[in-house]
């Protein structure tokens, strides 16, 4: 069973940084592309960056620039160092394994102005 595990979120002030960690186990990391999402109150979920399994990498408009998406693949991880937070950023953030239909339970992001 695939299961996903987000962690790292917090309150960071604007212009600062967080870094949020996800856990992946029940595939073969390795073999799969990865991404995260984010979901504000009353807004649907959006799509925010994705590394694929051959390490292409690919960005939300709104986020290019000042997030970075890594794996390792040891680890069967993936982070997002998330740099020059705004206050519109704020949103649970979610990762998702690229082909399946699971969850994680996400970790919330919050940024004060």
């Amino acid at each position: 069973q695939v299961q996903l595990a987000e962690s790292g979120g917090g309150l960071v002030q604007a212009g600062g940084s967080l870094r949020l960690s996800c856990a992946a186990s029940g595939i073969i990391f390795s073999n799969n592309g990865m991404a995260w999402h984010r979901q504000a109150p009353g807004k649907p979920r959006e799509w925010v960056a994705t590394v694929t399994r051959g390490a292409i990498i690919a960005y939300a408009d709104s986020v290019k620039g000042r997030f970075t998406i890594s794996r390792d693949n040891a680890k069967s991880a993936v982070y997002l160092q998330m740099n020059s937070l705004k206050p519109e950023d704020t949103a649970v953030y979610y990762c998702h394994a690229l082909g399946f239909s699971h969850w994680g339970q996400g970790t919330q992001v919050t940024v004060s102005s």
